[in-house]
């Protein structure tokens, strides 16, 4: 509305101009022709107005010749006054809306007219309920469509979630190992992506759970079977004959020792992988403690005819010296089991940076590249028969042991040629 009045503002100040110097020379006829071009009967009035009153010419003659009294239109009473008014009121003969603007004409001081431009209202108005109805529409269908799309990523979130909550409740029952089928590179992609792994994993450890169960089983049940055949020998007369007692006790003595070795074994690695191995860290020579090492197997190195080579660095190493002992003794035990009689395990030593790395090869026959990835997994060995003696555990042991120091171990071999452990150890600052 503010705008329509302004517009007729700029319309009837330029006109009034004209229009006072067609009534300043007498020239109706030429303000008949303003009136004419400028007045559009369908939405602009225009009306000229001698100083008295009187109409002089108007754009809707066919309705002005109707009205008898031109001072009821609203603005020309005030006009005439010589004020210059602004304002909305009702048609003449109708009911339309209209903004109007009444223009004194003056020229040398004197009001020599009076201009009167009105401006309906109703198309301006159908053209406003236009635009909201059509704002109105746009909204409408703009909340449908949010609510269409709300509705459909709250689906496509939930359905991935109601996948993934199924998903958690068959992993809690036991069903391990099963894959969520779905992708993409959002955070539920990668929420799936996890809980893939986290199933596969579960599997592996149940896996390993099983495996590990089972080869205790085994393990436990063997030396306890030799017991208990030997006993009943025993009972059944076999204690009468002096050799035959002197051998079934010593296969006793061997199969007790190696059950306690087993059992001992085990709690070392439980505690190890439950970290509930309190380490007595302190300062200590690498070459103290392979000299240790070293010394302790000197009688089975002996026995088989073998020698140990060293070339370590005195270097010092913060540990705890019973448990670094216990690893070093695990590897030189599986060195001199596999190797072959006349033959050397070489026992060196070289820092790189900040760690020290221990060498300890062999002469044996080597580990073939199958077992190579499994030679740390528990009751994992080379010799699935066994004839090697042992539980399987040592080399398990020693890794969780190095570990637990900050360090890591590796292997590599290549059968025939031996094997070669390397140990890493931290220095001490």
């Amino acid at each position: 509305m503010k705008t329509k009045q302004a517009e007729l503002d700029t319309w009837s100040t330029a006109l009034s101009e004209s229009v006072a110097d067609a009534l300043e020379n007498n020239d109706l006829m030429q303000v008949e022709l303003l009136v004419k071009r400028y007045g559009a009967p369908e939405t602009i009035n225009l009306r000229i107005f001698g100083p008295e009153g009187r109409l002089l010419s108007t754009s809707s003659p066919e309705i002005d010749w109707q009205i008898t009294d031109w001072l009821e239109i609203p603005g020309v009473r005030e006009g005439l006054k010589n004020k210059r008014v602004r304002g909305f009121g009702k048609g003449v003969l109708s009911n339309d809306d209209r903004v109007f603007a009444v223009q004194p004409l003056n020229r040398n001081g004197q009001m020599i007219g009076l201009l009167r431009m009105s401006l309906t209202l109703s198309q301006f108005q159908r053209q406003f309920r236009t635009v909201i109805s059509t704002v109105l529409g746009t909204l409408l269908l703009t909340f449908l469509l949010c609510g269409a799309i709300s509705l459909w990523l709250a689906r496509s979130m939930a359905t991935p979630i109601q996948a993934m909550s199924r998903f958690a409740v068959r992993l809690g029952s036991g069903h391990l190992g099963e894959k969520l089928n779905i992708f993409g590179s959002d955070e539920l992609g990668q929420l799936a992506i996890e809980l893939n792994r986290m199933s596969e994993r579960l599997a592996s450890l149940d896996n390993e759970r099983r495996s590990f169960l089972a080869n205790v089983s085994h393990e436990l049940r063997t030396p306890v079977s030799n017991v208990k055949v030997t006993l009943e020998a025993l009972e059944r007369g076999a204690a009468e004959d002096p050799e035959l007692r002197t051998r079934f006790i010593r296969t006793a003595q061997d199969e007790t020792v190696r059950l306690s070795r087993l059992i001992q074994d085990l709690l070392d690695l439980g505690r190890l992988e439950a970290g509930v191995v309190r380490l007595e860290e302190q300062p200590l020579s690498l070459q103290s403690l392979i000299n240790r090492a070293v010394s302790a197997m000197e009688l089975r190195v002996q026995s088989k005819g073998m020698s140990i080579q060293q070339d370590i660095p005195d270097v010092q190493i913060q540990g705890d010296p019973e448990r670094l002992l216990q690893a070093f003794l695990n590897i030189l035990d599986n060195a001199i089991k596999y190797s072959v009689s006349n033959s050397r395990i070489f026992v060196s030593g070289q820092v790189e940076g900040c760690k020290v790395a221990v060498q300890i090869r062999d002469q044996g026959a080597g580990i073939s590249e199958t077992d190579l990835p499994h030679i740390f997994e528990e009751f994992y060995t080379a010799d699935s028969s066994r004839k090697k003696g042992g539980t399987g555990l040592g080399l398990a042991i020693a890794r969780r042991i190095v570990v637990a120091h900050g360090g890591n171990i590796s292997v590599h071999s290549k059968a025939p040629e031996g094997a070669v452990f390397t140990v890493f150890l931290p220095l001490t600052s």
